[in-house]
């Protein structure tokens, strides 16, 4: 093997690029590296093509890229600019809306489903009992909204905003659809106790 060149010795043409020369190398060692006279031979014959290859770079036989000879003009693309994602909410919505858990909407359903009955099938003089239902309605909002951040305050604001938006909205549509509710046996103020119940639902399932 003493008649070899170097790159016969690490089994590369001479025409072989850098990191071929290096992968041939590592490949080598790797598979002798128990016989350290075998490692030291690969090493050398690694060395002089290393010195061949400067030697040649010096004569001008081997072409230096621009991009390493002239890093500097070297021109680099424009940074992509990050587009904010469409799915992605705002921050102040973030901070309203909730990701429950299947029980933190279904236990307010239950709630709210059983005072929705009673409001429709009691029947009773008055409207004592779509009173007590608004009061109970109202103490479940509070109660649930509160046990997810334990702020009193915020609870009782988004509760009562919610009363008051759907006993003035429930009443807009039951004078709108007056002839279908009364075809339903339902008075409007009833509606608007339902649909109330329906909005302090959305409320204590889905805010914060």
């Amino acid at each position: 093997m003493s008649d070899q060149n170097p790159y016969e010795k690490l089994g590369v043409s001479e025409d072989a690029t850098f990191e071929e020369i290096q992968t041939a190398r590592s490949h080598l060692i790797e598979q002798y590296s128990g016989d350290s006279k075998r490692v030291e031979f690969i090493e050398a014959a690694y060395d002089a093509i290393l010195m061949d290859r400067l030697r040649m770079r010096q004569e001008g036989k081997i072409k230096v890229p621009e991009r390493i000879r002239f890093p500097e003009r070297v021109v680099q693309p424009p940074p992509q600019e990050t587009l904010p994602r469409r799915d992605q909410s705002p921050a102040w919505l973030d901070k309203i809306l909730d990701k429950p858990t299947p029980g933190d909407v279904v236990l307010p359903l239950v709630w709210y489903l059983g005072l929705g009955a009673i409001s429709i099938f009691y029947r009773t003089t008055g409207d004592q009992i779509l009173q007590l239902s608004l009061i109970v309605g109202v103490g479940i909002s509070v109660y649930f909204l509160n046990r997810k951040e334990n702020r009193l305050g915020r609870a009782v604001l988004w509760t009562f905003a919610g009363l008051i938006i759907g006993l003035v909205g429930g009443g807009l549509i039951a004078s709108a659809i007056l002839p279908q509710i009364f075809m339903l046996g339902i008075t409007s103020n009833q509606f608007s106790t339902v649909f109330t119940f329906i909005l302090l639902w959305l409320i204590s399932s889905f805010l914060r």
